[in-house]
């Protein structure tokens, strides 16, 4: 298995709706991948991913590969997936977000 690689998040899902979750700065859980906390210290972000193994309201806490600059986006394409939601079809978040089905 490849070595993680800074600058990296901490991501979860949310016990109760299943959400992708990520840590903020604030040491709070927020939807959005642009309020993460980004970690450019790998130690750092483990000590953090340890205290977040011990929170009830989050479940499959990890570290995330990230790309930093104007827009704080995932560096994996497997984290892209997460973020947007279900492949599937459009609906929850996808449909919030004005996202169309294709015809």
């Amino acid at each position: 298995m490849a070595r993680i690689k800074a600058p990296v998040v901490i991501t979860a899902n949310d016990l109760l709706s299943g959400e992708v979750v990520y840590l903020d700065a604030s040491h709070r859980w927020s939807a959005e991948l642009s309020a993460a906390k980004v970690f450019a210290i790998l130690e750092e972000a483990e000590s953090e991913l340890a205290a977040a193994f011990n929170e009830a309201d989050v479940v499959g806490a990890y570290l995330a590969e990230v790309t930093e600059g104007a827009l704080t986006a995932p560096r994996h394409y497997r984290e892209g997936f997460r973020h947007k939601g279900p492949s599937n079809y459009f609906h929850g978040k996808q449909t919030v977000q004005g996202a169309e089905v294709a015809a």
